[in-house]
């Protein structure tokens, strides 16, 4: 069976995601709480605030399949609903089928990478 993902919406006001991390590459076998990727949402366009309203989250499987495609890279920059990746429950199954159903995931708040406060330092 293929599953697919494409990027969520996090938060009511966004509109695009940045991958900051990709942690899987085509043809990894997955398990539920797998790293896949972690993502920036900048609110800034929508919020003014002295400091941009920046947050960071990862995406965990919640599912066993296997990776089959990725979509994105590291510093991509994608709108809601943009395709991330393609999945299948079995290693070989064939790519020409109209996937199944989404894959299930685990959105998570995370705190911002360590050289993310190293380049903002003041």
């Amino acid at each position: 069976m293929l599953l697919t993902l494409a990027l969520p919406r996090i938060n009511e006001h966004m509109t695009t995601a940045k991958v900051t991390k990709v942690y899987v590459a085509e043809g990894d076998a997955l398990v539920p709480g797998a790293k896949l990727v972690d993502l920036r949402v900048d609110l800034s366009a929508v919020l003014s605030h002295d400091c941009p309203p920046v947050s960071y989250y990862r995406i965990a499987m919640r599912d066993v399949a296997r990776l089959r495609q990725l979509a994105i890279a590291p510093g991509d920059l994608l709108a809601i609903g943009a395709p991330i990746a393609l999945f299948s429950t079995e290693a070989e199954e064939p790519m020409d089928a109209e996937p199944a159903r989404p894959v299930r995931i685990t959105l998570a708040g995370i705190v911002p990478p360590d050289e993310w406060w190293e380049g903002n330092a003041r």
